[in-house]
């Protein structure tokens, strides 16, 4: 059996498919038993669909894979913390764990912020555990942001000399 830092690698090699099509690059899966069920990275823009975050996208691949949308007993590892939608799908999909790599200080609905799988009223728990390979997770994610901030500086540098500023 693999522990959860080889399964949060290749959800990290999913998070490099999502960059190359200039994606925030999270990538996720679903294991159960040592079995990949679902895989997938963030592709709300190339898709033009507001809910294809990775975890939605494993999450659906692997409902399809079993041919039920619970998946008691899996475990999904993704690159950063859920945000609030994807902390909902979890908890609907009945996912029995939840690993997760870096925390998301803006948008994180499971440590961050919100703590939906906390709340009292929901009807599943989902364990979960943050930080597995983090210090590589928010590197991925800091380098696509600084890199993003470097091509409009270089855009604008371009617009205004073709401009002849």
């Amino acid at each position: 059996m693999h522990d959860d830092e080889y399964w949060m690698q290749q959800a990290l090699l999913l998070a490099e498919r999502a960059e190359k099509l200039n994606e925030v690059p999270v990538g996720a899966l679903v294991v159960r038993d040592g079995v990949v069920l679902g895989e997938g990275y963030n592709s709300p823009i190339s898709g033009h669909d507001p809910c294809a975050h990775a975890e939605i996208i494993a999450l659906r691949q692997a409902a399809a894979n079993v041919e039920n949308y619970r998946l008691p007993g899996a475990t999904l590892y993704v690159t950063i913390e859920p945000c609030a939608m994807c902390a909902g799908a979890i908890i609907h999909s009945r996912v029995a764990r939840l690993v997760f790599g870096a925390s998301e200080p803006k948008a994180g609905a499971v440590s961050s912020h919100l703590q939906l799988f906390d709340q009292a009223q929901m009807n599943h728990r989902v364990q979960w555990q943050g930080g597995v390979l983090a210090e590589l997770a928010s590197a991925q994610v800091q380098a696509f942001f600084a890199r993003r901030r470097e091509e409009k500086k270089m855009a604008k540098r371009a617009a205004k000399a073709s401009s002849g500023e």
